[in-house]
């Protein structure tokens, strides 16, 4: 069965028992109005939105076989979201989702979408956050929009522009496996011969594994900076340098550690894992400043240090006092 062959209520009927209503009073009012109601204790919301297009952000059918379900779209969706406001030192509440859908879509994909993100939401430990409604609408391509609103829980936010020279550079999940993960989807090597471990790296591309404790963690720690590593780490981490006015210096041997478990995948591709470590985004890993002498929280590394801002450096990130040159991910010009 596919969408055109359902009316939007009929298929609203098959999609909201599925999605998660999260486990605290924060949601007043939950799917079924024209809009929903969620209480703000805080006085203060963070909000961030985040969408996935066919053929941009992910492909229903990959190079090497793979198959992109509905459940690691709907799970991508959530983590991807969730991180954002993670990324903050704050806790997420509540989301809403627009769903674009081509007629032919099958109406099982969008069942399978809605459990993923469910079992995102919980499986990534978000469990106060609600699914608190969206919306249907019939395109060409299939896209996926979700805003999502967070707490602070009457402490600070922690931003981006808050590292200052001296402070210690690290970082919170795993950066390199999704960009792994997407260059063995795009290859030429069937899904099947695949070894586990590199299974594993395609997981990490179709369903995000960010680390939700961490932004909180960060916050309670001192955190003077923190920021989603969706882009790339020197992507990513010249916008936190850029902010803050700094130099983010990386560790060599910080990176090469990083880059160690992604050598068979690499090897079997013929590239070079340290591209995937500095270039590749989506692990939605959490990269943060801590101050001097602060012992970094439970999940974090060090790697690198956060140094004075010189004219001569060109990306804002540098490696060993070297600028690093790799850059990532630009939705525009890639």
């Amino acid at each position: 069965m596919t969408v055109a062959e359902l009316s939007e209520s009929e298929l609203l009927a098959r999609i909201f028992p599925r999605l998660h209503g999260g486990s605290n009073r924060s949601l007043l009012l939950g799917p079924g109005d024209d809009a929903a109601i969620v209480a703000a204790p805080d006085g203060r919301t963070v909000v961030s939105i985040d969408t996935q297009v066919a053929d941009q952000d992910f492909r229903l059918q990959w190079n090497n076989g793979y198959r992109t379900s509905g459940y690691d779209v709907g799970w991508k969706a959530a983590a991807q979201n969730l991180s954002d406001i993670n990324a903050m030192g704050a806790r997420a509440t509540s989301m809403v989702v627009s769903l674009t859908m081509p007629p032919e879509t099958l109406v099982s994909w969008v069942e399978d979408f809605a459990d993923g993100m469910s079992a995102g939401i919980r499986g990534l430990g978000a469990e106060d956050c609600a699914v608190a409604g969206g919306d249907l609408g019939r395109g060409r391509e299939l896209a996926v929009s979700v805003a999502i609103l967070g707490t602070l829980d009457g402490q600070p936010a922690v931003l981006r522009s808050g590292a200052r020279p001296g402070d210690t550079l690290a970082l919170a999940g795993t950066v390199g496996r999704a960009a792994a993960g997407l260059a063995l989807l795009e290859s030429g090597n069937p899904v099947d011969a695949l070894s586990p471990e590199q299974r594993s790296l395609m997981d990490t591309q179709c369903r995000p594994l960010p680390p939700l404790d961490a932004g909180p963690l960060a916050r309670d720690a001192g955190a003077t900076a923190l920021m989603d590593i969706s882009d790339g780490l020197v992507r990513d981490g010249a916008r936190m340098a850029a902010a803050s006015h700094a130099v983010l210096d990386l560790d060599p041997a910080a990176l090469k550690e990083l880059a160690a478990p992604l050598q068979p995948a690499a090897a079997l591709l013929g590239a070079d894992p340290l591209a995937w470590v500095l270039g590749g985004g989506e692990d939605h890993g959490l990269l943060a400043a801590f101050p001097p002498g602060v012992q970094l929280p439970h999940g974090f590394t060090a790697i690198g240090s956060v140094e004075a801002s010189a004219p001569t450096n060109s990306t804002g990130v540098t490696i060993a006092g070297r600028p690093a040159d790799t850059v990532g991910w630009d939705h525009f010009a890639d």
